[in-house]
């Protein structure tokens, strides 16, 4: 990435007028964003290693100059991976190294596994570019795949001066087919689904996973109970009663019986 880092011509040496027409074409290209993809302030800036190094070089201020040539609020942001791949390049990168440092870090899917910085910041932008992030770098090669990406803002440094690069061929295909009708624009999808979310018509995500979620059932109180005693059969004891009586009256006949005989004897 950083081999790549140095851009070719394209605007000659700083001039009074040049800076009134490189903010007039960035209003230009801001408002073309603004309009079909909804981005909007604070205008987050993601920043590679190669873009933090050519400001270093360049002397360039981007916390204060950065608003200025966008005329609204900004976010310097970085990634993790970026973070990481500045370490490993050692002590030749320390001043882009601070520079890094001091932006808001965005949350990548490489929680585990790091990758290179440009691999991260073209995910970052993927699908949509649902964040309306701005690509800010020095790669060629970053910069050729960002492109690609319908509707993400490049930004890079020439002449010791920041420039917001006019949208992509692919940017303005993907314009024209909405307008003719032919796709839907992103912005468009999360307008209508957050009018359906309003009227109701399309129940919350979070609603879903809060009805989905179970909740936490104590014992049953039946088992908590104690365990009645069972109650003596009145039948069964009512019969054993009836034997033993019928027994004590059979002993009672064969002792008459007995006495009988024997007095019949005599």
């Amino acid at each position: 990435a950083f081999a790549d880092a140095s851009w070719s011509g394209g605007l000659g040496p700083g001039k009074p007028g040049m800076k009134i027409t490189r903010q007039k074409h960035a209003k230009k290209h801001l408002g073309f964003f603004r309009n079909n993809f909804g981005v909007r302030e604070p205008y987050q800036i993601l920043l590679d290693g190669t873009f933090c190094q050519a400001a270093l070089r360049g002397r360039i201020q981007l916390r204060e100059q950065l608003p200025r040539y966008l005329m609204g609020e900004t976010q310097l942001c970085t990634t993790r991976c970026v973070l990481k791949e500045l370490e490993t390049l050692g002590n030749d990168l320390y001043g882009a190294k601070l520079i890094a440092q001091k932006c808001q870090v965005r949350n990548c899917p490489h929680f585990k596994n790091a990758v290179s910085g440009s691999e991260c910041l073209l995910s970052m932008v993927e699908e949509g570019n649902p964040h309306h992030y701005f690509v800010a770098t020095q790669d060629q090669n970053l910069s050729m795949k960002v492109k690609k990406e319908p509707g993400v803002p490049l930004m890079f440094i020439i002449q010791n001066t920041m420039v917001l690069d006019k949208p992509s061929p692919k940017t303005i295909a993907l314009v024209k087919a909405v307008e003719s009708g032919q796709l839907v624009s992103v912005h468009e999808k999360e307008s209508i689904k957050h009018l359906k979310e309003e009227q109701g018509l399309v129940k919350n995500p979070e609603q879903r996973r809060r009805k989905k979620r179970k909740k936490i059932s104590g014992p049953n109180p039946l088992s908590c109970l104690k365990k009645k005693k069972k109650a003596p059969d009145t039948q069964s004891s009512a019969s054993e009663k009836k034997r033993k009586r019928k027994r004590i009256r059979n002993r009672s006949n064969s002792k008459v019986l007995s006495e009988k005989q024997n007095a019949e004897g005599e």
